[in-house]
């Protein structure tokens, strides 16, 4: 991926014959689902996912039994004149009215109690990472141009380039083995301030890497002990990363594998569980797990253990080979119909230097066609 310093991509790789223009930039946001009104009387209320409908409360209440008690007795002829009447308890009728109103009233004070958060957490994996029982959110989708660089730029600079052919980038959000640890500008308030432009986000994780990793600054990174136990951990960091910054549930979160050697097996092997695990505890969490490699290496493995029928792999793949060119559907290594649809991109060319609205930056180039962040507002 883009780097400044140090690199933090796969190698270059030789052209392939054919390539495909680029796509046109059209997001599609994916509606969530509202639920129907609680109840004809009460005032709708909007809500993103859908909460469970409040208990049905009786409208009236059975009267309370009349009081009894024992005919008067007639005055005697010697008694003191009679004292004023007491006025009679109150009918029946009027009592079933005051109950109904009150029944009403506490009916109506139930439907408008803000619902039990959909996120609510609940005690998880043993490590203490929490899960989430989370209504279903529909990912959102862009297809177009992206770009990747090292550290977020600033607010003026993604202001000026809004009049690039670009309507998504790429952020390196959480991870050990980042390029640009520091990133002064990604905060929150970055997040939905570049939302409200119209970008969208492709939130990437440099954790662990491959124990044969090519990149001599990613080995201090290199997967040591269990494999599944360490990305089953970093799987709940790249997620907790996520929500510190507002990216919620069904958000892709993209984890970045760099170029390791092709013809280590047992690097591979160790690199495929680590990959797996981290791939299930983000799902598990709720959110999307997606994939960055170099196409000759980690990609192919992801490949092949599809078509072995492995399970828990990542639903998104993000393939680097620098052809100049996209190739956003005919990567030889990926089988035609796999990781369709929505579930493609393609980095074509890698630390290109582009200006807009006079701000340059160096840059990778991205085609694709998949899931982007989901910013909470």
């Amino acid at each position: 991926m883009s780097t400044h310093a140090p690199p933090e991509r796969g190698p270059e790789h030789e052209p392939e014959p054919e390539g495909e223009p680029d796509l046109a930039s059209a997001p599609v946001a994916a509606a969530a689902a509202v639920p129907p009104a609680a109840a004809a009387t009460a005032a709708p209320v909007a809500a993103a996912t859908s909460v469970p409908a409040p208990v049905p409360v009786p409208a009236s209440a059975p009267p309370p039994p009349s009081p009894t008690s024992s005919p008067p007795s007639p005055p005697s002829p010697t008694s003191s004149p009679p004292s004023p009447p007491i006025s009679p308890p109150p009918s029946a009728p009027r009592v079933r009215t005051v109950v109904t109103a009150l029944v009403a009233a506490l009916v109506g004070a139930a439907l408008f109690t803000p619902p039990a958060p959909a996120s609510a957490t609940r005690q998880g994996a043993e490590d203490g990472t929490p899960s989430r029982s989370t209504a279903p959110v529909e990912p959102v989708h862009y297809t177009g141009r992206a770009f990747d660089t090292c550290e977020a730029p600033s607010l003026t600079v993604m202001k000026a380039w809004r009049s690039s052919p670009y309507g998504a980038m790429g952020i390196y959000f959480g991870g050990r083995g980042r390029g640009c640890p520091t990133q002064r500008e990604l905060s929150p308030s970055w997040v939905a301030s570049v939302h409200v432009m119209g970008w969208r986000l492709l939130p990437l994780f440099v954790g662990s890497q491959a124990p044969c990793v090519v990149a001599a600054a990613k080995r201090p990174f290199a997967i040591s002990g269990s494999p599944t136990s360490l990305g089953t951990k970093e799987g709940g960091e790249a997620v907790r990363a996520a929500e510190a910054l507002g990216l919620g549930t069904s958000s892709p979160l993209y984890l970045d594998i760099e170029a390791y050697r092709p013809d280590d097996a047992p690097c591979a092997a160790t690199t495929l569980s680590f990959v797996r695990a981290w791939s299930r505890e983000v799902r598990r969490l709720g959110y999307v797990p997606g994939y960055y490699s170099s196409a000759d290496t980690g990609v192919r493995d992801i490949e092949a253990a599809r078509r072995a029928g492995t399970t828990d792999l990542p639903a998104v793949m993000w393939f680097a080979r620098w052809l100049g060119r996209p190739a956003l559907y005919t990567e030889p290594v990926l089988d035609a119909q796999a990781w369709m649809p929505h579930a493609r991109i393609h980095q074509y060319a890698g630390n290109v230097a582009e200006a807009y609205g006079g701000r340059s930056l160096l840059i990778d180039r991205n085609t694709m066609d998949a899931p982007v962040a989901r910013v909470i507002e």
